[in-house]
């Protein structure tokens, strides 16, 4: 799960310290090492696994390999994220715009479950980018309704947990639908969180969660990002068709078991180690992600010309989910983003680096994880005549990266809290 670092630059060793700060970070929150400390005991009956997320093949394999019971069940997962599951089923399906092979396993986990006793037991698997690959439309609407709603809160800069609220309601599993479907059975929910403020309701829109939003809430959404839904979907929340799930039969528990605020702790140890000072600025940082990069740069200009919060060497450390409006037809990603912007703030310094990247491995739709910056990143970009505003404003951060062999490349990890952003002042 180690990070790559590429071009010659990549030697640099402040380079080498920022990817070995993410590593640590990713390394925290693998599920297979924070997973097993959750089990729950063996029932007298069945145990029925179900899941979704870009974690949840990682968590599947985590408890195959931890449970000497009887297991059966199916996780759906991105493409590509994929493990080598023997007693669990792992289905991949389209991230971050839901597809048939998402519809088809929702609608196969819904009948795995259904029949249960008091006896058996659901262990529900859940992490990030489960609510487009868990997709089971409500009655009366279609995939493509859903995909086109999707598609414009992506783009539109809309937080998770606003897209999240629409997701619910336009759905026949989430918002704790699956849960209701489990009847008497117990469900244990273990949750690989990738939201800010880790509620479990949010990640992957709770499918075993009991859901406190409205449909008036999700038309409230869609009316402030000014998006017009197809017919169905304004109708089937207007006129409430989709309504709340009636409240489950078994027990229900839920446990958090891996959050931004693990891998930032793991990487203040890691920090600690190589002599550096760390400062937790967050695990939460939102916001439009250009705007939030050129705050993370006023933050490292006062470390550097003042020693403070902290005196130097100092690592800022923060998590979180930053949102883009897509203005231009470039090569995005949220995290390669903020990082232009962050570099554009401190082109004039000559102590400052930084890193941000998504801890999937996925920046938005793009094949990396992130990118790293320095003090000359600006020059060599001018030097290719790249000027790093017009990259900036047609979304195309990933392309100036890119061309200075400065891309985080990792694969896909796996786990998913989220964005980790480093920035490193010497």
């Amino acid at each position: 799960m180690s990070a790559v670092l590429r071009g010659q630059t990549q030697a640099a060793p402040e380079r080498q310290m920022l990817r070995s700060l993410f590593d640590a970070a990713l390394q925290a929150v693998d599920p297979l090492q924070v997973l097993p400390h959750y089990l729950p005991l063996k029932p007298r009956g069945r145990t029925v696994v179900v899941g979704a997320g870009k974690a949840s093949a990682r968590m599947a394999l985590a408890l195959e390999r931890a449970w000497d019971g009887p297991l059966t069940g199916l996780v759906v997962t991105r493409y590509g994220h994929g493990e080598p599951c023997e007693r669990i089923e792992v289905v991949e399906a389209g991230h971050p715009v839901p597809d048939a092979a998402g519809q088809a396993a929702a609608l196969r986990i819904l009948q795995m479950v259904d029949g249960l006793n008091a006896d058996d037991l659901v262990i529900a698997l859940i992490s990030g980018g489960g609510s487009s690959l868990l997709s089971a439309p409500a009655d009366g609407i279609t995939l493509q309704d859903k995909r086109d709603v999707t598609d414009a809160l992506l783009k539109c800069g809309a937080t998770i947990s606003q897209i999240n609220c629409v997701r619910r309601h336009l759905s026949a599993i989430k918002g704790g639908k699956l849960s209701q479907r489990c009847g008497a059975a117990t469900v244990v929910t273990l949750v690989v969180s990738d939201v800010p403020g880790d509620d479990p309701r949010v990640v992957a829109s709770g499918p075993t969660l009991a859901d406190d939003s409205t449909p008036q809430d999700a038309l409230q959404v869609l009316s402030r990002f000014g998006i017009q839904p197809p017919l169905r979907v304004y109708a089937a929340l207007r006129l409430g068709l989709v309504k709340p799930p009636a409240m489950p039969l078994g027990l229900r528990h839920c446990s958090v078991v891996a959050t931004a605020q693990l891998a930032l702790d793991s990487a203040a140890v890691q920090a600690r180690a190589m002599g550096l000072t760390p400062v937790i600025l967050g695990n939460a940082l939102e916001g439009e992600a250009r705007h939030v990069g050129t705050v993370l740069a006023g933050m490292a200009r006062q470390v550097a010309g003042f020693d403070q919060p902290a005196a130097r060497p100092v690592v800022l450390l923060s998590g979180g989910e930053t949102t883009v409006t897509v203005q231009g037809n470039g090569r995005g990603g949220r995290n390669v983003e903020l990082l232009l912007a962050q570099a554009m703030g401190t082109s004039d310094l000559p102590n400052v680096w930084g890193l941000a990247a998504d801890t999937d491995g996925i920046d938005g739709s793009q094949t990396c994880a992130g990118a790293v910056f320095g003090p000359d990143t600006l020059v060599r970009g001018r030097a290719l005549g790249m000027h790093a505003g017009d990259f900036l404003a047609r979304n195309d951060a990933c392309s100036y990266f890119e061309a200075l062999d400065d891309l985080v490349v990792t694969g896909p990890t796996r786990t998913n809290v989220n964005d980790f952003r480093a920035t490193l002042i010497l």
